[in-house]
């Protein structure tokens, strides 16, 4: 398994999102999510990506039973501050200090953990003073409940601003061809500034693989009433998926595997974390730290994938909430 640095730690190059084996994505099986688990760790990978929000805490449950007798062999980044109720999609921030400190215990008691790996504010509060939210996180790493902290979703100014509080291991947002923000600034700032750069999504939600049919997606699934998976949106995005495929061709890789290449090709300090809860699609996923993109390929790539191309926001409003604090 090839490494990747992650503020102190060394970690593998492909992290896995757990977020789909709990909610947003239909139907999951604790079963198979903890097969495709324990395949992951023994194919090297170290980097498991969760949230206290997804499944309204049953994901990092599901991490806690994982990781018995594993912890220390594996890193496992966690988030706070999107307060949701079991069922429904509207969110609310919190960021108060009251809040991070609860919600790191409750973490801790749910991962069966003392020490939590990787601890990001999973979004800013614009209303909450970033000295603050900091510094309680600074806190809760001189305690030793915490090796280090992260943001999600952050413009460069805040990264900065919030790295001269405290060291910033990482930052997570959405990357991926048919997501290029980042490139405005943030990758630069995280380069600049020795933190990792964690790209969430780096499939874009399954569509850039082909496998993903929005006519008919199952219900609980959030791409239902996601701006890019519907409507005319869906319809003019549908040639992406199709250019994937025919640049994957002509590598002899698969749609996924070319995607995620394109990531690990933007700097060393890029870590792709695709979700699956599929130990077939786990392993189609790691091909790609087989596949060598060389300068030509990278200028096809950005040719046919140029920033804005995607038809679409990225969320509904209402996911939209705390983006680019």
């Amino acid at each position: 398994m090839k490494t990747r640095k992650l503020a102190e730690m060394e970690v593998s190059a492909l992290g896995l999102g757990c977020m789909g084996m709990s909610e947003f994505y239909g139907p999951s099986d604790d079963a198979e999510s903890l097969r495709t688990l324990a395949r992951a760790a023994d194919e090297g990978v170290t980097l498991f990506d969760t949230a206290d929000t997804y499944g309204c805490g049953h994901n990092e449950e599901l991490l806690g039973r994982f990781l018995r007798g594993r912890h220390g062999t594996v890193r496992i980044a966690t988030k706070f501050g999107l307060v949701r109720t079991p069922g429904s999609y509207a969110r609310r921030i919190d960021n108060s200090p009251a809040y991070i400190r609860a919600a790191c215990e409750a973490s801790l008691r749910r991962l069966g953990v003392e020490t939590i790996d990787l601890y990001y504010a999973h979004r800013l509060d614009p209303a909450a003073p970033l000295e603050q939210t900091i510094g309680t996180l600074a806190r809760l790493v001189e305690q030793g409940k915490v090796r280090a902290i992260g943001l999600c979703e952050v413009a460069p100014a805040t990264l900065r601003r919030a790295a001269a509080i405290h060291p910033i291991a990482a930052v997570q947002s959405e990357y991926s061809l048919w997501t290029r923000d980042p490139e405005d600034g943030v990758l630069q700032a995280c380069r600049d500034l020795g933190t990792a750069f964690c790209a969430y999504s780096p499939l874009g939600r399954g569509f850039l693989t082909g496998s993903v049919d929005t006519a008919s997606l199952a219900p609980g699934d959030f791409r239902s009433f996601n701006p890019r998976f519907t409507g005319p949106h869906a319809q003019a995005n549908a040639g992406l998926a199709d250019a994937v495929r025919a640049l994957a061709v002509t590598k002899g890789c698969t749609p996924a595997q070319l995607a995620l290449a394109w990531l690990l090709a933007r700097g060393a300090h890029v870590l792709p974390i695709p979700g699956t809860r599929r130990p077939d699609r786990l392993l189609e996923n790691l091909g790609a730290l087989a596949v060598r993109l060389d300068a030509a390929d990278l200028a096809a790539i950005d040719a046919a994938f140029p920033p804005g191309i995607a038809s679409g926001e990225r969320y509904s409003p209402e996911g939209m909430k705390g983006l680019n604090a």
